[in-house]
């Protein structure tokens, strides 16, 4: 099949699926979206004859789709820029503590109990797998994915404190994961030696050099828009900057997606203070709304689709199931003993800790990363339970979301959580 072919496919499914959830669901874009996607994949597993033949070929179509290229290689540069875009640099800093350590420590933490939760429980189910790849599953699944919280965060209505934590957390805490990610999967291969010093080599290299490269590669950016003042040049600029950006730093084996992060947070406080015009910054915000709301609508409806592809065992489904429990303990311990640490130095409110473990929400960037691991057994269990608790967070998490943050934060108002 033809690449043409299957983002038409694509594009249009997503162009019905949006529309059936305007008109029927009504649910937040992403999670209409997903259900309408998965809906359409159990009724295609059906035993009905006018379906005959049409799982075969949607199977196929999906076989030719590298998911975790195209979300990890391509679409994530896109969405991670579109949503660091729009962060407002002032209300990260005053929460810099907060986002730093449960983007990092939390991270990490995470992916060891996970890891080792999951090992347990693997075993108890009759499993065989090996501990390095719980780890690589407790990486995987640690993150919370900022294209779910963005998507669905536009219609809770946060107080903005709040927002500002989770969106934060989820800009960085995905860059974070995706280094550990790495290192433990070179572990996994035997392609780095197995020393501290090692380890921290290319998590420093990963992180850091991902962190520094954005800063550069969006001060160049910035540069070159404050000397011009045509807004599609600046567009193209911008562009430029995922493109190239994201590319070079995969090149040199530098964190591409803590790349992306600061470089939009920078054209997107500093670039739209000093370099931009308004008649700029307006079509450059509408550009980059449109590619977030389009690039947002194929990733859900490709997550709902990949049903058609994972593994459906019993056992494998009942360790996804089981699995939830367990990321959702372990979400609590990470996020709530930093902050009952850093209560002695400022206020949180009381509701904070509960909000921001059920809005840890798991997304395509889990999926991908599952998907990215060498074929076999083991992949093949991951990848299914990494599926059963991405479903779990964006339907279920993800559809409570509003009513859990007005119940515990009231009001949308600026707070101490």
């Amino acid at each position: 099949m033809r690449l043409f072919d299957i983002i038409a496919i694509l594009i249009s499914l997503s162009a019905v699926f949006s529309w059936v959830n305007y008109r029927f669901f009504k649910l937040p874009t992403v999670i209409g979206l997903m259900l309408t996607a998965l809906i359409m994949s159990l009724v295609l597993q059906l035993p009905l004859p006018f379906f005959d033949g049409l799982e075969g070929q949607a199977a196929k179509m999906l076989s030719h789709i590298d998911f975790d290229e195209t979300l990890l290689h391509g679409m994530l540069s896109f969405l991670l820029f579109a949503g660091a875009l729009h962060v407002n640099l002032d209300d990260l800093a005053k929460q810099r503590w907060v986002i730093g350590i449960l983007a990092t420590f939390g991270v990490v933490g995470a992916t060891f109990i996970i890891g080792g939760g999951s090992y347990w429980l693997f075993a108890w189910l009759g499993l065989d797998v090996p501990l390095i790849y719980c780890l690589l599953f407790g990486a995987l699944i640690s993150p919370t994915d900022p294209i779910a919280v963005l998507g669905i965060l536009k219609s809770v209505g946060a107080p903005k404190t709040l927002e500002t934590k989770i969106v934060g957390e989820s800009l960085f805490n995905d860059g974070v994961a995706v280094v550990v990610f790495l290192v433990l999967a070179e572990i996994a291969t035997g392609d780095v030696e197995v020393t501290a010093v090692s380890i921290a080599t290319l998590f420093m290299q990963e992180a850091v050099g991902g962190l520094v490269f954005g800063l550069a590669a969006g001060s160049l950016a910035f540069y070159m828009l404050k000397r011009v003042d045509n807004y599609q040049v600046e567009v193209l600029i911008t562009l430029a900057l995922v493109t190239g950006g994201y590319a070079v730093a995969e090149h040199f084996h530098l964190s591409a997606p803590i790349t992306i992060v600061v470089a939009g947070l920078l054209i997107g406080n500093h670039g739209r203070q000093s370099a931009m015009s308004e008649q700029t910054t307006e079509h450059l915000d509408t550009f980059w709304e449109l590619v977030d709301e389009v690039l947002n609508a194929v990733l859900f409806v490709l997550i709902g689709l990949e049903l058609l592809v994972i593994s459906l065992r019993g056992d494998y489904l009942l360790a996804g199931v089981l699995a939830i429990p367990l990321i959702l303990i372990v979400r609590l311990l990470s996020v709530g003993l930093p902050i009952t640490v850093m209560r002695r130095f400022r206020e949180f409110s009381p509701g904070v800790v509960r909000i921001l473990t059920w809005a840890g929400l798991r997304g395509g960037i889990s999926v991908a990363l599952a998907l990215s691991l060498p074929s076999g057994e083991t992949r093949d269990l991951l990848v299914t339970a990494t599926y059963v608790v991405v479903v779990f967070s964006i339907l279920v998490q993800g559809l409570s979301l509003g009513p859990v943050v007005r119940r515990l934060a009231g009001p949308k108002q600026d707070s101490a959580v």
